[in-house]
């Protein structure tokens, strides 16, 4: 975000419409207008509930509007299919002020979303009330700069789409065409877009460095640690991990894990990368591995993932890793990696869409 963006309430930028609550013996799979549920949304080009009832036409949904699901997972998304009711729990986004474009609105608002989301309380379900999304306090940079972003992000998605489409290799491809969008955007001197060495993007606690050289033998009830062979996957889990002798692991505490870190292979297999989850707090990893924290107000570190994982990134570590019988890559060299970054806003629409795609 740069300093012309302005911080401004959505309430004071748009109307949020609360679905109604027809009358479920009116609904059927077959008779009558489509009924948009929670369950309609992900897809959000069609239901498998129908409305035959009558009803108010202020409850038509039509392709381009913008919904939110209110119940168990919040987010937004644009209905793609043919005119449908608004059912109860989910709302509709308009009125839109014309200072801000629906469509920039959306592919900003579900990182704001999802951190309700995060800090809602539930017995059986979390639930987002009108209230909530009226308060979000959201970045609206000038109107050229939000259709500029708007055009790219469309650009790059319809890509994605055409190929999710015709692959098998759904986030391969689609990472292929983000990586082709962020250097043209880069190139083109895109509106934020900054080249920033990695040791300068990383959080203060985050020193990009090795782990445990000699981690010993198992130690019943120990300590997980996490090597590169256990690297592969998108997050790496406790169970299956070796457990060593917790005081070595508190020795080397510049690699003790914090949970949600990303787990950088530096020797053997270099650029492959994984994600710790929550529940690896307090654990550490071999010296094959480096922990990665971004500073959270340049780098979102779910954004973070991708961009790792990017050719713009993998090409740089492909090029400084030497060894024949081992792989590795110096510590020095890693730390002098140049990242591109966006600004926090397109980094969250890029995330979510690629969280989308099975990332």
């Amino acid at each position: 975000m740069t300093a012309k963006w302005a911080i401004r309430r959505l309430g004071d930028l748009l109307e949020v419409q609360n679905g109604y609550a027809f009358d479920s013996k009116e609904f059927n799979p077959s008779k009558g207008m489509p009924l948009i549920r929670i369950r309609s949304l992900n897809a959000g080009v069609e239901t498998k509930t129908r409305f035959s009832g009558s009803y108010d036409n202020k409850y038509v949904v039509n392709a381009g509007d913008l919904l939110i699901g209110m119940d168990g997972e919040f987010g937004c998304y644009a209905w793609k299919g043919e005119p449908a009711l608004l059912n109860q729990r989910v709302c509709r986004l308009q009125g839109f002020d014309l200072k801000l474009l629906p469509r920039f609105l959306f592919y900003g608002v579900n990182s704001y979303l999802k951190a309700i989301e995060e800090v809602t309380g539930y017995t059986t379900v979390k639930h987002l009330s009108s209230k909530q999304i009226l308060d979000i306090d959201f970045p609206i940079p000038p109107l050229p700069e939000q259709q500029h972003i708007v055009t790219l992000l469309d650009e790059a998605f319809d890509g994605i789409a055409t190929a999710k489409a015709h692959t098998e290799k759904n986030l391969q491809n689609a990472l292929a065409i983000f990586e082709s969008h962020l250097q043209s955007v880069f190139d083109d001197q895109g509106a934020g877009w900054k080249r920033i060495s990695f040791e300068d993007v990383v959080d203060s606690e985050c020193t990009l460095s090795y782990g445990i050289v000699q981690p010993g033998e198992e130690y019943a009830g120990g300590m997980p640690i996490v090597r590169p062979t256990d690297l592969g996957g998108r997050t790496i889990e406790i169970e299956g991990l070796k457990r060593i002798d917790p005081a070595l692991a508190a020795s080397y505490r510049r690699t003790t894990l914090r949970g949600g870190d990303l787990l950088l292979c530096v020797r053997g297999t270099t650029g492959q990368i994984s994600t710790a989850c929550k529940e690896l707090a307090g654990a550490n990893v071999t010296r094959g591995i480096v922990p990665i924290f971004f500073e959270p107000t340049v780098v979102a570190q779910d954004f973070g993932y991708y961009l790792m994982c990017s050719g713009f990134v993998q090409t740089q570590i492909k090029e400084k890793t030497y060894g024949t019988a081992l792989q590795q890559i110096n510590i020095g060299d890693l730390r002098k990696l140049k990242l591109a970054i966006p600004p926090l806003a397109e980094q969250a629409a890029l995330t979510a869409r690629f969280d989308e795609l099975g990332g």
